[in-house]
Parts: structure tokens; C-alpha cells; sequence
């Protein structure tokens, strides 16, 4: 029994790099092919993360833009009236407001 011990101990010893080797293949097949770990799904994820940072950067961009639209309302008359006039079609009392309309192509 001594000398079968002593055989197979000597051949592990010989393959053990085989047993290394299929170890370290079955952790990297279990990180790329993994469902939970899959370098798709990390590829999706990082793709998905690009696009909500460029939604937050336009949405941050309309606010600012806003913001700064109202405070030039707020402290600034000429302005105020500029948009009351456009968007209104408010007039003085001495003005004529012509209102253009775009055709629609169908017409």
C-alpha cells in the first residue's frame, strides 16, 4: 500500500501544473462566460452608464439655461417684455402685430 501511496504521490507531484492549469481555466471561463459576470453584460452596463451621464449632462445644461432665462426675467424689464411680445403677441397700444403662420405641406 506504501509503495501505490508513494506512485501516485509521485505522479500528482509530476501533473500538478495540470491541475493548475484546469483550475485557473475553469475561473476564467466562470468570470468571462458567467451570466452574473459576463464581459457582455459588463460591456452592456458600461454602455447603458455613458448614455444616463450624457441625459444628466443635457438635462443639467437645460436647467442651467433656465434658470438663467428667469433670473433674466426676474431682474431685467426689457427682457420681460421681449418675451411677452414674442410668445404672447402682446403689443403696445400704438403697434401692429402681424402673426405668421408655417403652412403645412399637405395644403
Amino acid at each position: 500500500m506504501g509503495r501505490k501511496l508513494k506512485r501516485i504521490n509521485l505522479y500528482i507531484r509530476r501533473k500538478a501544473h495540470l491541475s493548475v492549469f484546469l483550475v485557473c481555466g475553469v475561473v476564467v471561463l466562470l468570470l468571462f462566460f458567467n451570466d452574473e459576470t459576463s464581459l457582455t453584460r459588463s460591456r452592456e452596463y458600461d454602455a447603458r452608464i455613458a448614455e444616463l451621464q450624457h441625459e444628466i449632462k443635457v438635462a443639467t445644461d437645460s436647467a442651467e439655461y433656465y434658470r438663467r432665462a428667469r433670473r433674466a426675467l426676474l431682474t431685467n424689464t426689457e427682457e420681460l417684455e421681449q418675451v411677452a411680445r414674442e410668445s404672447y403677441n402682446m403689443q403696445r397700444p400704438t403697434e401692429d402685430v402681424y402673426v405668421l403662420q408655417k403652412s403645412s405641406a399637405a395644403d
